[in-house]
């Protein structure tokens, strides 16, 4: 089908302002938070209700056009990167908090929705809802679904995985299901973490129910600063070893450090090497506990300095400051790549020494701000676009920090999801058997591949193709696979 054609169809049920398909009206749909990857859309779409979304799922599968789910874009894997002859739709307009049901402790929300704004409405109940990506004043909790994302409280709360309840989805022949119960546990296979972190690959999310948990009673943040990167990695396990699971437990090293107090002035130590935050939550008195009891580990791990927030405002002030690390790396580099992979909490300092001994094998410098409790690492590889060689120099560097986190036992992506920029470590990371399973989940929900096609999962194919490339264990990947 033409794309003036398929123009035409979709604006036989949408409104003409809800069809985009002029350049200049389709440039702010070419890529999500990972900017080096750009691809404009064939035609991009703003369904309002989901009986349209219905008629935009059937359309494609029937012209078989491929189709790509966006939310806010705050994406940093390049997962909504749009289908230069596909449809792009977004979910914005699909922004109702539907219902809160204080005494369940629920939700009931549309994709669109902001993550921060679930918690605005609940407020009132004294509830909020717990994961807090970086982004969330903007990103929404249809591509929180997506990417299965975290954030500085996932250690004690979780992710969106453990969040949510219940999934409305559509397939891309537009069937409706329902997946989850409005109960802790429902009958059947887990399909809703299955749904979970799938990218939009499997169908489009229309409503969410999310639970929702009480406010603690107080909460406070521990500040300790380090002379030494390692200390810190080491101090984090320390935590952690001493059986206790803060609310949130961050680190950032010293250009971080640097960068985010002249962006935000949060009240960091300049001198440290590395800094943790360290926050407990829950009745004053387990808080009182805990807080001495984190003291009391950080110096014997060897911090420089301690500080405890004295009220709620200074708790926010010093959380806001590691929030802003992303931006706050505008300050000291023209372009960043932001990396994100997870190892086991007790290789947190020997992966953070391999990555600067990367750093200056390349010669980029690294801003290391990671989730510390978790493990889940976002290295920011900072370079300059309009140097020739630098973007690429960057992605291989952040490659390699990839294949060090599956090398230490971890996984190449803790929240920000596999996309197009993980997609080669996919490779390196699972097995061909697991690949075909992979695909084969794929063809259960969408056989001919129309939702978003290209992103996630790897052909075996390609697999093949960089198999080659590498040896493992004196073996080929994938070696009974053809080379080309």
């Amino acid at each position: 089908m033409s794309a003036q054609a398929l123009v035409d169809q979709l604006r036989s049920f949408l409104p003409r302002e809800a069809v985009l398909f002029e350049a200049e009206d389709l440039r702010p749909y070419e890529c999500d938070g990972l900017s080096a990857y750009r691809q404009l859309p064939g035609v991009v779409v703003l369904p309002q209700t989901e009986e349209q979304i219905v008629k935009i799922l059937q359309l494609c599968h029937a012209t078989r056009t491929p189709l790509v789910a966006r939310g806010a874009g705050t994406g940093l894997s390049g997962g909504a990167l749009p289908h230069a002859q596909g449809v792009l739709m977004s979910l914005a307009k699909l922004n109702r908090i539907i219902a809160i049901d204080p005494l369940a402790r629920t939700a009931r929300v549309q994709p669109g929705v902001r993550n921060l704004a679930i918690s605005e409405a609940a407020a009132p109940h004294g509830l909020y809802y717990a994961p807090d990506p970086s982004s969330q004043i903007a990103c929404s909790i249809g591509g929180n679904v997506a990417e299965n994302s975290g954030g500085v409280h996932c250690l004690k709360y979780g992710l969106t995985v453990h969040n949510i309840l219940k999934l409305r989805v559509l397939t891309i022949g537009g069937e409706c299901l329902e997946i989850g119960g409005d109960s802790l546990d429902s009958a059947g296979y887990d399909l809703l973490a299955l749904m979970t972190g799938s990218e939009g690959m499997l169908g489009i999310v229309t409503e969410i129910t999310v639970k929702l948990i009480p406010k603690p009673e107080k909460a406070q943040l521990v500040m300790a600063a380090f002379d030494d990167v390692l200390k810190a990695g080491n101090a984090v396990a320390n935590v952690i070893a001493a059986g206790i699971i803060p609310a949130g437990m961050e680190m950032m090293d010293k250009i971080t450090v640097h960068a985010v107090e002249e962006f935000l002035h949060a009240g960091y130590d300049l001198n440290a090497a590395a800094i943790l935050l360290c926050e407990s939550d829950g009745s004053a008195e387990e808080v009182a506990d805990e807080i001495e009891r984190i003291h009391a580990i950080m110096q014997q791990s060897g911090a420089t300095g301690i500080r405890t927030s004295r009220d709620e405002a200074e708790r926010l002030k010093l959380w806001a400051g590691r929030k802003a690390a992303f931006p706050a790396a505008g300050r000291v580099s023209p372009d960043y790549y932001c990396m994100d992979g997870t190892i086991p909490r007790k290789r947190l300092a020997e992966v953070l020494h391999g990555i600067d001994q990367l750093s200056q094998q390349y010669g980029l410098r690294c801003m290391n701000v990671f989730h510390a409790g978790d493990g889940n690492l976002h290295p920011l590889i900072l370079y300059d676009a309009n140097q020739p060689g630098e973007l690429e120099k960057a992605e291989e560097f952040g490659g390699k920090i990839l294949e060090m986190c599956i090398h230490a036992g971890g996984t190449i992506t803790g929240e920000h999801g596999v996309g197009m920029e993980k997609i080669n470590q996919m490779c390196i990371q699972f097995k061909i058997g697991e690949l075909q399973l992979f695909h084969a989940v794929k063809a259960a929900f969408d056989p001919l591949g129309l939702l978003n096609p290209g992103k996630a999962v790897p052909t075996l194919h390609r697999c093949a193709e960089l198999g080659a490339m590498h040896v493992h264990h004196g073996e080929l990947k994938f070696a009974d696979l053809p080379r080309f």
